[in-house]
């Protein structure tokens, strides 16, 4: 019979013969280690959005008001992430970051919203 290691920490498997790992702790940490760079990217872009749902929220107390583009930008809003489009009837475009949404005016002046359904539906 042939000796099988742990794919993690390479220690001598005992057991079954399709085994490949000593413990739960090895598995996960080998699987951990496989898709770093996966989940690296996924909590980067997470970060990102919350990030910007909260500058949101921080100048939206209310549900509706009207901020300028230097202001977002001065609290560190990135306009590249954003979860969500909504498009009106009359052809409004609002960008959501999860309930928290914005609605590009002329002269670099935004409405933020906040989209009740989110929460309540």
């Amino acid at each position: 019979m042939e000796k099988r290691y742990c794919l993690e920490c390479g220690e001598l498997l005992h057991g079954r013969a399709d085994q490949k790992f000593c413990s739960d702790v090895c598995r996960t940490a080998y699987h951990n280690k496989l898709h770093a760079e996966e989940n690296s990217v996924i909590r980067h872009v997470n970060s990102i959005l919350r990030k910007n749902r909260n500058i949101l929220e921080k100048l939206n107390p209310n549900g509706k008001t009207k901020v300028t583009k230097e202001k977002l930008i001065r609290e560190g809003f990135n306009f590249s992430y954003f979860t969500n489009i909504y498009t009106t009837k009359t052809g409004s475009t609002y960008y959501y970051c999860y309930d928290q949404g914005y609605l590009p005016l002329e002269e670099d002046k935004y409405i933020l919203v906040r989209k009740k359904e989110y929460i309540d539906g």
